[in-house]
């Protein structure tokens, strides 16, 4: 799997995660938007827009938890992206931002 189709697949899921939560589908969205932040997270810009809609979906769905979390993930996403990412880790605050997670099978291939 190259780098392009690896990106392509990264807004291929972001879009279906901004789609479904335009239509108030929150656990499709927050679905993709972990799926789009899996393929993103080793690129700063990807990476830190997976956070952005993120904290988009908390604002929406009125959860404090995943508004703070997301803001504090943002600034995370600026300053240690090109230090270390947890492989697999899917970016919400139901998870520890430090865990490394098993991929998703429909992910694997990208990696």
């Amino acid at each position: 799997m190259n780098h392009q189709e690896l990106k392509t697949e990264y807004y291929h899921q972001l879009n279906l995660g901004k789609e479904a939560l335009k239509n108030n589908n929150f656990e499709i969205s927050f679905y993709h938007l972990e799926n789009a932040h899996v393929l993103g997270q080793k690129h700063i810009l990807r990476h830190t827009i997976s956070h952005y809609w993120m904290l988009v979906f908390g604002i929406k769905k009125k959860s404090i938890k995943e508004v703070l979390g997301q803001i504090v993930r943002i600034v995370a996403s600026l300053l240690f992206t090109f230090i270390w990412v947890p492989k697999g880790n899917t970016g919400g605050t139901n998870v520890s931002p430090i865990k490394i997670l098993p991929m998703r099978n429909e992910l694997k291939k990208y990696f």
